[in-house]
Order: structure tokens, then sequence, then C-alpha cells
């Protein structure tokens, strides 16, 4: 079993902002694999499941505290981290319209990723970064700035990615993260 977990926050007043691009994506391949739609799957996730043996994983436990859910999903699927794990996050360091593939890394100052790699003991494990730009103010702080509604300007460069991220995330289920980041990844 493959498992994609899109990192956002629950709740209306999160949909459209920048920390939420993962939930984005993550709908956006419920709809390319012509999934059912996602349906609450224990406390901390909502999971869309597809023909691929892979689900799609949205946590409800809000952004910093997303290894919580990984936590429990994995406490009913036998999941190699290394081999069957994919994190989808936002970006701030890669400009909207762009993303790259990881195997490994850092969190970057990301909550989200620190608390995956909480829970996994390890920052070995693929992700998806999705830009949405830095602040223009630096006066804004980080937190308003993640979570404030991006522009249509940036909406359009986002979305207009979609199509060749959803063909990485495809390509990563065919093959390894290695192989996506050298297909994948702009120079």
């Amino acid at each position: 079993m493959r498992l994609i977990l899109a990192l956002g926050n629950p709740g209306h007043r999160y949909r459209d902002t920048r920390h939420n691009v993962g939930w984005w994506l993550a709908d956006r391949l419920a709809r390319r694999w012509e999934c059912s739609g996602f349906v609450a799957v224990g406390s901390t996730a909502w999971t869309a499941s597809t023909t691929r043996d892979v689900e799609i994983h949205k946590p409800l436990t809000f952004m910093n505290r997303s290894g919580d859910a990984l936590v429990e999903l994995r406490e009913t699927r036998d999941v190699d981290p290394l081999r069957d794990l994919l994190v989808v996050v936002d970006d701030v360091a890669l400009g909207p319209g762009r993303f790259r593939m990881r195997g490994r890394g850092s969190a970057g100052g990301h909550n989200g990723l620190s608390s995956i790699a909480a829970a996994l003991g390890t920052e070995e494990y693929a992700r998806l970064r999705i830009g949405v730009g830095r602040r223009t103010d630096d006066r804004i702080d980080m937190a308003a700035w993640v979570l404030a509604e991006t522009s249509s300007h940036e909406e359009e460069a986002i979305l207009g990615a979609f199509g060749r991220a959803a063909e990485a995330v495809e390509h990563w289920l065919d093959h390894d993260i290695e192989t996506t980041m050298s297909r994948f990844n702009s120079r």
C-alpha cells in the first residue's frame, strides 16, 4: 500500500490558504483517479481510496500536529515510510507554480514537516513541496502569510502546475523518489 499524506488545516476558514495547497492537490488527484470521495478514517484523517493500491489522506489534526494523524494511520496500515509514503506540503521557498520532489531533508521551518519527522523518527521520507512564494513584506508574520488566502495570480500559477505535479506523483507510484526527482525537478 502507498500512502499520500497531503498536509493542511481543516475548516472553511483555511480552505483557500497557502497552507492548504497540499489539500488542493489531494482533491485534484482524487478527481483524476476517479475516487469516490474523502471519508473519515479514525478520528484524524479524511481518506480517498484508489484502484491503484494507494490511499490519499488529508489529516484533520491541523498542520502542526500532522504527525499524530500519520501515527494513527500507520497503526492499521503496513507502510514503509522510505518506500511507501509521500507527504504533500506547501513551501514558501518556491515560487507559486513551482514544485520539487525530495527524498529526505530538514523541515526547513515547516511545522507540519517537523511533526511528520518527529512521528517517524527520521527526516528520510518522500515529499512533494508545492511553491506558494515568499511573503512580500518582512513585517508580515510567516504564520499569517501561510494562513492567508492566495491572490488570484498566485492561485492560477499554483493550479497551473498541478497537471505536472500529478504526473510526478504517478511517476513516484510506478518508480522511486530518486528517479522521479531526476525527471520532474527543474534545475
